[in-house]
């Protein structure tokens, strides 16, 4: 597979700020703290003010990168929410000048997650692809919105891509606990509850 030089340069940097540490130490369902320890220990995480869960790093106006831990469970809110423990981790790929594609956004989910994770991702079942037939019509046609949904042994995982008539510009990727994924099919409109 042929990287774009974007992400040849974002693929090199994370590694190298990740050096050794390919074994993920925070994910959905842990601590807070945790979590935020990790984020502030993790060089390609490491967020510019302590004991934050939001990090944004920008290369230029056209190329950013946004990863988000969140103690709210996917979907609506509700009064069972455990600030405590972390529910989903987000991050976001934005490239005006190469886009996003598939396999951008999986070599990031190892770079920052290590092996484990990924080879979680790797070997999770597809539950639902979109578009579909029946969903092929958006409300902007200019737009494009593409996702998958995965189950694995460990966490489920929301791929995301947006396009518009110049290709691929914004990828997302989203880790949320497997009790979660329920919340998850109201916001794609999907009716069947037998995933």
């Amino acid at each position: 597979m042929m990287l774009r030089n974007f992400s040849q340069w974002g693929l090199l940097t994370l590694s190298f700020w990740l050096g050794g540490a390919g074994i993920a130490q925070a994910l959905p369902g842990q601590p807070v703290e945790v979590v935020k320890a990790w984020i502030q220990a993790n060089p390609t995480l490491r967020p510019n003010r302590p004991d934050t869960l939001v990090v944004h790093r920008t290369d230029t106006p056209a190329r950013r990168f946004t990863f988000r831990a969140s103690v709210f469970p996917i979907g609506n809110l509700t009064p069972e929410v455990d600030l405590s423990h972390i529910r989903t981790e987000r991050f976001d790929l934005f490239d005006l000048a190469n886009g996003v594609d598939v396999e951008r956004l999986e070599e990031s989910l190892r770079a920052i997650y290590g092996p484990d994770i990924y080879a979680d991702y790797q070997l999770a079942e597809p539950l639902y692809r979109y578009p579909n037939v029946e969903s092929s019509a958006t409300a902007n046609p200019a737009v494009m919105v593409e996702g998958e949904v995965r189950i694995g042994e460990r966490f489920a995982y929301w791929l995301e891509l947006n396009s518009d008539a110049q290709g691929v510009t914004r990828g997302r990727m989203t880790i949320l606990t497997k009790a979660d994924l329920p919340r998850l099919w109201p916001i794609l409109g999907v009716e069947d509850e037998t995933f």
